[in-house]
């Protein structure tokens, strides 16, 4: 019987590993720039499950606003998501502080139903929305699409469709690979390629808008930019790569 035990957590062991160009662990430290000026702070964690018998990842992202931009609109976001090991979404949590707006999102996927259930709490208002929609076998969230986009050996010119769902809309997302550049951060120089998601204009999210994303152009694939170009009187946000604290690779 201890043998076979042992038989058993050793395969889940192997069940665990992360397919090519994820890490077991990562903490990434991001700074956001809006209108040539620091405006907030953002803290990725990505980590695998102890879990034997429910191996994957977990994430949490903080995402908080600083200086004048948290003085004129506060925002301090919590968000937290769980992903087996071919990187579906099985849940997620957002915990929403934004001006006077406090909000609590759950969302539980499960592939094998095709549904997706969300709650949503409104906290100021005191009030509860519900929805559930239809959604493919194996769903990502947005970071589960970015760590699945990692995998990935698009080259420019190539594109990939992902499916990509929030609770509210699930969608198939075209992700292209555009062009080689160099990014200049304060950890030094990247040679990268860039790429565009397509989430915005109706396709995620109603608002108008483009998404890029700059990996290093290496087996490891790190994230060192993501820029949001928003309509001109919103005006672009860019996240620069501005700590690595690393775990071990995979």
């Amino acid at each position: 019987m201890r043998c076979l035990r042992l038989l058993l957590a050793a395969v889940a062991g192997l069940a665990a590993q992360p397919p090519a160009s994820v890490p077991e662990s990562e903490i990434l430290f991001y700074r956001a720039e809006w209108r040539l000026i620091h405006a907030g702070n953002v803290r990725l964690t990505w980590e695998a499950s102890d879990s034997i018998s429910a191996p994957g990842w977990h994430t949490d992202l903080e995402i908080e606003t600083a200086g004048l931009v948290s003085r004129l609109y506060r925002v301090n976001n919590r968000y937290n998501s769980v992903h087996n090991v071919e990187l579906c979404v099985e849940s997620t949590f957002l915990k929403t502080h934004e001006g006077s707006r406090r909000r609590e999102t759950r969302v539980t996927f499960d592939g094998e139903r095709g549904k997706a259930s969300l709650e949503e709490r409104d906290l100021v208002k005191n009030t509860v929305t519900t929805k559930e929609i239809e959604i493919s076998p194996c769903e990502h969230d947005v970071i589960g699409a970015l760590y699945h986009l990692r995998t990935l050996k698009l080259e420019p010119g190539q594109s990939a469709e992902i499916p990509i769902s929030d609770g509210k809309k699930a969608v198939l997302a075209k992700v292209e690979a555009q062009e080689r550049e160099t990014i200049k951060t304060d950890l030094g120089k990247f040679q990268t390629i860039r790429y565009e998601a397509f989430l915005f204009n109706n396709v995620l999210y109603r608002r108008s808008g483009r998404l890029f994303v700059w990996l290093t152009d290496d087996d490891r694939k790190l994230p060192v930019q993501i820029r949001v170009r928003l309509p001109f009187y919103i005006g672009t946000v860019t996240l620069q790569l501005v700590k690595d604290g690393t775990g071990k690779s995979g």
